[in-house]
């Protein structure tokens, strides 16, 4: 038997153009890399020039991707079990904790560390001792989490109590953005009167980015707290908000428009309304002002405009829109605009 020994490939006119198609490829990519140098040097320049930001120095900052890390370790800690594709039970679970705990503090410590030490050289602070706050604060922070999961608990019971589309207490953990950005909000707070610096807006502002619910860390809020559907919800800076509170989407609790030279002067003052307890705010309603108190008990409807103080048990409603009917007249329209109807006869 013998073996066909395989034919050498023979060049074709075709072959000839392709090869000659991709050395001229080559010679073009390298005629544009040749550009990437100039590029490094423009950008490397301009961190040298005033009005620019940047952070280029031998002082790491706090990582925003650490941060999140962070976050999430904390979600499992606060909602064992749920978290996670592993089963955790009674046999297990104080190995559980002890793990993520453990973790948590050398991430946290880390990261309140860099964010401390980076506050007192950007301010020219004097020295407070950065390492020893970390791993106190981490501490002092995790201490707390026994006392932050009851709270939490009272937001999903009031959240299952207002909203009959809640199936069970589960579905509210996995699923609700509402207890998400309160959750985080919760965690930011806590950190803040901690003075622990950045890394509470780093974590709320993550919050808003998921969920489209902006609550800033030094906002006050009470427990039973429940944001339903929630997207657009803005809750400022110096917010007081009281127990048993309900939110729908798209409220604002703001400031008043303020010049530049108010804003300086205001930026330690309060200018964000109180709520007080078991008030209803109801969809795109806006209440503004730092002077602004909406009484317990009140109910504030949809798309509601308010920059003064409301009595408690009251409610407050736009007067009813009139809304005029009509027929479509869809067929003269369409022989008027030249086209087809798009209902076609059997």
């Amino acid at each position: 038997m013998s073996l066909d020994k395989p034919k050498a490939h023979e060049t074709t006119a075709d072959d000839a153009a392709l090869l000659s198609h991709c050395k001229e490829t080559i010679t073009v990519a390298k005629h544009y890399r040749e550009e990437i140098p100039d590029i490094v040097s423009a950008l490397v320049n301009s961190c040298s020039v005033e009005g620019c930001f940047d952070h280029v120095g031998p002082e790491p900052i706090p990582s925003r991707d650490a941060v999140v890390d962070i976050i999430n370790r904390i979600c499992r800690i606060l909602y064992p079990g749920y978290f996670i594709r592993q089963r955790v039970d009674r046999i297990n679970v104080g190995y559980y904790f002890g793990q993520e705990l453990t973790a948590l503090y050398e991430d946290l410590s880390e990261q309140i560390t860099l964010a401390v030490r980076h506050d007192c050289i950007r301010n020219n602070l004097p020295c407070s001792h950065c390492e020893d706050r970390g791993h106190r604060s981490a501490i002092d922070f995790m201490k707390k989490l026994p006392d932050l999961r009851k709270l939490l608990a009272t937001d999903i019971r009031h959240a299952y109590e207002g909203d009959p589309a809640a199936a069970s207490f589960d579905e509210i953990i996995f699923s609700y953005p509402g207890l998400f950005a309160i959750t985080i909000y919760r965690i930011a707070h806590r950190l803040y009167h901690l003075d622990v610096p950045m890394l509470p807006r780093i974590m709320t502002e993550y919050g808003h980015s998921k969920t489209g619910i902006d609550i800033h860390p030094k906002a006050h809020i009470g427990e039973s707290f429940f944001i339903d559907h929630g997207t657009g919800v803005v809750i400022g800076e110096t917010t007081t908000i009281g127990d048993r509170v309900r939110l729908y989407q798209g409220v604002t609790l703001g400031a008043l428009s303020l010049s530049r030279s108010e804003c300086d002067s205001l930026r330690n003052q309060k200018r964000h309304p109180t709520i007080e307890d078991d008030v209803i705010i109801y969809a795109n309603a806006t209440v503004l002002g730092g002077n602004t108190v909406i009484g317990a008990r009140s109910v504030i409807g949809g798309n509601v405009w308010i920059t003064h103080s409301v009595p408690p048990d009251t409610e407050v409603f736009i007067k009813k829109q009139d809304l005029i009917f009509g027929t479509k007249h869809f067929k003269e329209r369409a022989e008027k605009e030249c086209i087809a109807n798009p209902v076609k006869e059997a």
